[in-house]
Order: structure tokens, then sequence, then C-alpha cells
């Protein structure tokens, strides 16, 4: 049978009903759902980038609106792990022999979404490459002694999350210290790949779909890549405030959970419990400010912490909360100019969001809901 790609009302039909199936937990109705559009003629490629990849998107934002729990999100990603290796390994496509290049696919070191890197080897498979896909946390060392022993073509790289991009960087330059070029891709990367650009990648893609046509495109590695160091590429390292910061993040966390019950009173009758989800919090913060400097880019730090402010307002924890840590960390940081910036620019865009929503830095009716609020959940 032909294989054919549903109209728009065929796929929202299948989207929600594997929706119902990931939410509930039933992954062989989720399985069943999607092996039976197979057997009706659904493509491959659209069941993983149209039907599986949209409701996952779904999971992260309800997960977001503190609609779906760590747990149910966990659940409903592992689902769509599962029935991605069996439909993988149930398409004739998957079992062909490969006719194109090798590709190696892998998340950078301490990046564990997998799941946006699976579907890019999936789909070039399916397309014909010959794919190494080395999964979630690729030590930079590991993915290079992988390179010298496979060689590729090229090396996709897949980071989900801001703070793996000094890992990124890393890996970047390395496998381009070997000849091997990288497209980079994933939402750490930034709005347009502008991360991926600044960081030296040769080549950047918002998608599968278009990751696949840039690789069947051909990428070489320039020849001036080659030798280049991480610094060369962001000469505002060598004043050390990123390194600084870094280094300094276990005494920066503990200063302001010292001064927090002073500025935010609220923090007093937090339980055990709660006073470790907010060290928890506030050092997400720090890596953030620190992946700021590593970047100078003060949008990233800014909008890290609206979006924070977004997440707290889902739980019913007053996203005022976040001024006094930013007050505390901006007196502790007085000396380091660039940090100042980033703080600044960080308080302004968060006094904006709350004026314009009428936020208070009263506490919240519920602080049961005070819990690890960013992406490492």
């Amino acid at each position: 049978m032909n294989a054919y790609i549903p109209a728009a009302p065929r796929l929202r039909g299948l989207q929600a009903e594997l929706w119902a199936a990931v939410t509930s937990r039933n992954e062989r109705a989720a399985a069943d759902l999607l092996f039976s559009a197979l057997d009706d003629g659904l493509d491959a490629e659209t069941a993983l980038l149209d039907v599986i990849a949209p409701v996952q998107a779904r999971v992260g934002a309800e997960w977001a609106a503190n609609r779906l729990s760590v747990a149910q999100e966990h659940a409903a990603s592992a689902i769509a792990e599962r029935i991605i290796a069996a439909l993988a390994h149930r398409h004739p496509a998957a079992r062909a022999t490969p006719s194109l290049g090798r590709v190696t696919v892998a998340c950078v070191d301490q990046e564990w979404h997998v799941l946006p890197a699976r579907l890019l080897a999936e789909v070039l498979t399916l397309r014909g490459w010959q794919v190494d896909f080395l999964g979630a946390q690729v030590p930079t060392p590991h993915l290079i002694a992988h390179l010298h022993t496979y060689g590729a073509d090229v090396v996709a790289l897949s980071s989900s999350i801001p703070t793996r991009l000094p890992a990124a960087h890393a890996a970047i330059t390395a496998c381009q210290a070997v000849g091997v070029p990288v497209l980079a891709g994933g939402a750490a990367f930034g709005p347009a790949g502008r991360h991926a650009r600044r960081l030296g990648a040769d080549a950047w893609a918002p998608d599968a779909r278009s990751a696949a046509r840039r690789i069947a495109d051909g990428i070489e590695v320039p020849a001036m890549a080659v030798g280049r160091q991480q610094i060369d590429d962001l000469p505002h390292l060598d004043d050390q405030e990123y390194t600084l910061v870094v280094r300094s993040r276990p005494q920066l966390v503990r200063e302001v959970l010292a001064q927090l019950e002073s500025r935010f009173p609220e923090a007093a009758s937090y339980t055990e419990q709660q006073r470790e989800h907010t060290a928890q919090d506030i050092s997400h913060i720090v890596e953030y400010l620190g992946v700021a400097l590593y970047m100078d880019d003060d949008d990233l730090f800014a909008g890290f912490l609206t979006w924070t402010a977004g997440i707290l307002g889902a739980r019913g924890v007053p996203a005022g909360s976040l001024l006094p840590v930013l007050d505390v960390l901006g007196t502790e940081l007085k000396d380091f100019p660039r940090s100042t910036r980033l703080l600044d620019q960080a308080r302004t865009a968060l006094d904006a969001l709350l004026a314009g929503a009428g936020h208070t830095t009263g506490a919240s009716d519920d602080r049961s809901e005070q819990s690890t609020l960013l992406p490492d959940r």
C-alpha cells in the first residue's frame, strides 16, 4: 500500500488519541494506534514527526502549566521512546541497507533530553543514512573516541537545556579538530540557532526534517575551524567572570539562603523540604547566570527568569520571591560588571512582568507546591 500523509484533521485525531493513551499510561493502546495507522499507509516519518513529536511537545507544555506531574511527564516520555524503538524495528525502511553516508547523532554531555536526537536518528535512518545513535549525555572524549574509531560524515549534536551550552561548545570544537563537521539542533541553541552560530557550529537546523535536508546538502568543516579554541569564539571569557561565578555557586547559594528570610519573610515558615527545594532552585538560577556569562547574552538569563516566574505562578508560588534572590546575587557580585549587567536586565524584565500581571511578593496560600521548578526536574 502506498504511503500517505493524512490531512490535518486526521493528524489532529491521531494526536488526540495518542495523547489520551500516553497520559493514561496505556502503552499498548498507544502502540496499537500507531501500528494500525502504519498498516493503513501512514508514512513512518509522518508518524514520528507529526504525531509523536507534537504530543511530546504538549506533554512538556502541560508539565510547565502544572497540569501534569513530573511522574506523568516521565511516564509519557518513556512510552514515546519505547514506541519509537518498536516502530523503527517494524518499518521496512529501518531494515534496509543504508545507501548514503554515516552520521553520528548524540546529545551533549549532561543532556538527558534524548527524544529530539532519537527522532532525528530515526528520520535519517529512514532516509537511507547509516546512523550511529549514541544517546543521551555523551562525554566529549567518548564522542571523539567514537569518531576516531568509526568516522562520520557529520555529527548531529543535540541539546535542549541552555546550561549545556559550554559542554556543546567543547564538543563542537573537538569534533572540528578531528575534521568532522557539526550540525547543532535543539532548544538550547536559541531562537533561529543564534547560540549555535556563536559557538562555531558548521550548521544548525530547527527540526528533524530541516536537519535531514541540511545533511543531505553536505556540510564541511571550514579550514579555519580546525585548531580553533573556545576562547576564539567567545573572547569575553578572558575576563574570568564565568569561571569565578561557576566556581562560587555553592557559596552563592548559601549566601542567598542565609539572607532570604530577612528579605522574604515568608521563607521563615518553609518546611525542611521546601528549603531544600528552594536551595535547588537558587542553584539553578546561579547556573543560568553562569551560562549567560559564558555566552555574554542578556536575553538568555532574563528569559530564563521570566519563564521561571510563569512556572512558579502555575504552582501557586509567588513569582516575586525571585526578586530577593536577584538582590542578594547583585550584592555578592557587585564587583563583576558583566554579572551586574545581566542581573540588572533580568530584574527589569521581571519587574515588568510582575507589574503587567499584577503579581505581588506575598506568600502563596499553598506552599506545598514549593518544589524544584526548573528543567532538570
